[in-house]
């Protein structure tokens, strides 16, 4: 007679292996890692420049609209920068070119070389995510392994989710406050942006991962109540200490504006409340593979 937990047990048993085959195994998966990496980042490096220049577009079309709004008059907007960015509306024509800065001989080359290697990070997460599981997954139960990979693939979809965030919302708002900041047109003082751009990346990149991170929430406590340090009815009652501290989160990554920090704040408080939805779900499906395997089954 056998039960779900003496199978899990054997094949644990069956997957243990002395502490030099751990390290071999280690060994072949970091040698994996590194050479994803390095072909990610000389792949990012070549295209640097118009990456580089992709994430220039927001502070590009921000530019012409600051242009045709002192030009005109007009009453152009954040919200006008979102809806030309999303191509529901046209980009004015014309204008001075958008001008970037560096005031140190290698200072673009590094920019450069920081920008690939974010690029290499993000271009070959799948590959590493897969090795790291690949090296734990011979110690996990077959359960958990069910359990793990859909969060493996959850994970870059929400990063790119956050990101996406980023691009088309809060960094207009980032670059139409500051370019609002500027003293053009006065005889006497003028006060323009000109960016280094190695600070303009900087920026990017800071929001990019800190959207990115927050909105892997239901990845990390859905792990958390996998291994049983949190469960749905903690994640309940904790609710309003939570979003106590999201508000607090989104006003510290976020612009001195309140709608870029609810553009950050609802999606993380509508993500927690996935979290503790796919919580429970979890949760009622462990109990029905428990009351399954206290079952005894004749061989």
């Amino acid at each position: 007679m056998s039960t779900v937990e003496d199978d899990d047990d054997r094949e644990i048993e069956a997957s243990r292996a002395p502490l030099l085959d751990h390290l071999v195994e280690l060994r072949k998966r970091l040698i994996i890692c590194i050479v994803a990496f390095g072909a990610g980042f000389g792949l990012c490096f070549a295209f640097a420049e118009p990456i580089y220049i992709f994430l220039l577009h927001p502070f590009e079309v921000a530019a012409r609209l600051m242009a045709a709004e002192t030009a005109s008059g007009g009453g152009h907007g954040p919200f006008a920068l979102m809806s030309a960015l999303s191509g529901f509306t046209d980009v004015p024509e014309g204008g001075e070119g958008l001008r970037l800065v560096f005031t140190a001989p290698l200072e673009f080359f590094f920019t450069k070389l920081k920008l690939a290697a974010f690029g290499a990070v993000i271009l070959t997460f799948p590959v590493l995510a897969w090795q790291v599981y690949a090296f734990v997954a011979p110690g996990l139960y077959k359960r958990e392994r069910r359990a793990f990979l859909p969060f493996l693939a959850a994970a870059p979809g929400l990063f790119l989710l956050g990101a996406g965030l980023v691009y088309y919302m809060i960094l207009p708002f980032v670059l139409w406050f500051s370019l609002s900041q500027q003293i053009i047109g006065d005889a006497a003082v003028t006060v323009e942006l000109l960016p280094k751009v190695s600070d303009y990346l900087t920026l990017v990149t800071t929001l990019l991962l800190a959207f990115g991170l927050c909105f892997q929430l239901p990845v990390v406590l859905t792990l958390l109540a996998l291994t049983g340090l949190v469960n749905a009815q903690m994640l309940r009652s904790g609710r309003r200490y939570a979003i106590l501290g999201v508000f607090i989160v989104a006003a510290v990554v976020t612009p001195p504006d309140p709608i870029s920090q609810l553009s950050l704040a609802i999606p993380i408080i509508l993500l927690y409340e996935v979290s503790i939805w796919c919580v429970r779900l979890m949760e009622r499906r462990r109990r029905h593979e428990d009351e399954a395997g206290t079952d005894v089954i004749p061989t």
